[in-house]
């Protein structure tokens, strides 16, 4: 029997799990990557230190010693490129050796020199403006209504453009005395004008003329200064209705005798005249920054005398001239 029960007993087989390196773990990869990370940061600032100029390290030095008064200094002295987005940063990148501050090399800079391009620009106005007196003169000499009256037109250049005058005859009137209704034959003339200065896009002044012959009632009532800006708008409109659009006409003056034309002889029928002078671009900004300034001025009058202005335009308003 104590055979048997030997021989039945079960066998127990016991299997131990062997665990693998408890003490250490997965610790190493973790440290193994910080040290590679630390590496590259190393290898990556002294690559940086390698590439930057004495100045720019001067000026991350000084950052890091009193950043406010570098702030303050927008960039300090020698902090590098203070105009760049990143402080004291250099200007090239892709250089292989080393960076550097603006104004270290020599840049190559497109220079325009402004005097020649405005000579430039001025001598071309002058041979378009050239070109409209050309036209101007061609239409009149070939106008059989016209050509009789070259004698009284005149074309010349002056600094603020081609001048066009039209001066009276003793025999061919522009205006009856004291009126200023065209007369027919200097309507058709204001015309034909009208249509060839529609031609170029620069700006008109038109200034009417009288001679030295009082005219009115007195300094206080109708008087040449009256009469020479009627006339003048009358010949505007004249030629608007030729062709000429109202934009392109910047003023329009009345001058009485204050300009005669025959200096010697402040009565003769040539101080009579219609003066349409075509812009050139330095005369308009003469013009343009004339009334800047006095915009400016009326703007901020000054509080010293300002009351012995008044008194002058008090007194200019009472002394009865009208020359203005």
């Amino acid at each position: 029997m104590a055979g048997d029960s030997k021989k039945l007993q079960p066998i127990i087989i016991k299997r131990v799990k062997k665990g693998g390196h408890a003490a250490h773990g997965g610790a190493w990869k973790i440290a193994y990557a910080d040290f590679v990370t630390a590496m590259m940061a190393f290898f990556l600032l002294m690559w940086l230190l390698g590439s930057t100029t004495e100045g720019d390290k001067k000026g991350i030095a000084d950052y890091f010693q009193n950043p406010l008064k570098v702030a303050l200094l927008n960039g300090g002295s020698g902090s590098g490129d203070s105009s760049h987005v990143i402080k004291g940063g250099g200007t090239d990148l892709s250089r292989s050796g080393g960076q550097v501050k603006r104004g270290d090399i020599d840049n190559t800079r497109s220079t325009v020199n402004l005097a020649a391009m405005k000579a430039e620009q001025a001598a071309a106005e002058a041979a378009k403006l050239e070109a409209v007196r050309q036209r101007v003169q061609q239409v009149i000499d070939n106008h059989p209504k016209l050509s009789g009256m070259k004698s009284q037109i005149l074309l010349d250049m002056t600094k603020d453009g081609l001048r066009i005058q039209i001066v009276d005859d003793q025999n061919r009137p522009m205006f009856d005395s004291g009126s200023a209704v065209v007369k027919p034959y200097m309507r058709e003339l204001l015309r034909e004008i009208g249509g060839v200065l529609d031609e170029v896009p620069n700006r008109l002044t038109l200034e009417g003329h009288t001679d030295a012959t009082p005219f009115g009632s007195g300094v206080t009532g109708y008087s040449n200064w009256e009469l020479s800006a009627d006339r003048a708008n009358a010949s505007r409109r004249e030629l608007l209705a030729g062709g000429l659009p109202d934009a392109r006409v910047l003023r329009v003056q009345g001058l009485a005798s204050s300009t005669p034309f025959d200096k010697k002889d402040p009565a003769s029928p040539a101080n009579r005249r219609i003066s349409i002078i075509v812009m050139n671009r330095d005369a308009e900004d003469r013009l343009f920054h004339a009334e800047q300034l006095a915009d400016v001025e009326s703007v901020t009058p000054d509080p010293k005398t300002d009351d012995s202005n008044d008194n002058q335009r008090v007194e200019a308003s009472t002394s009865g001239t009208v020359s203005r």
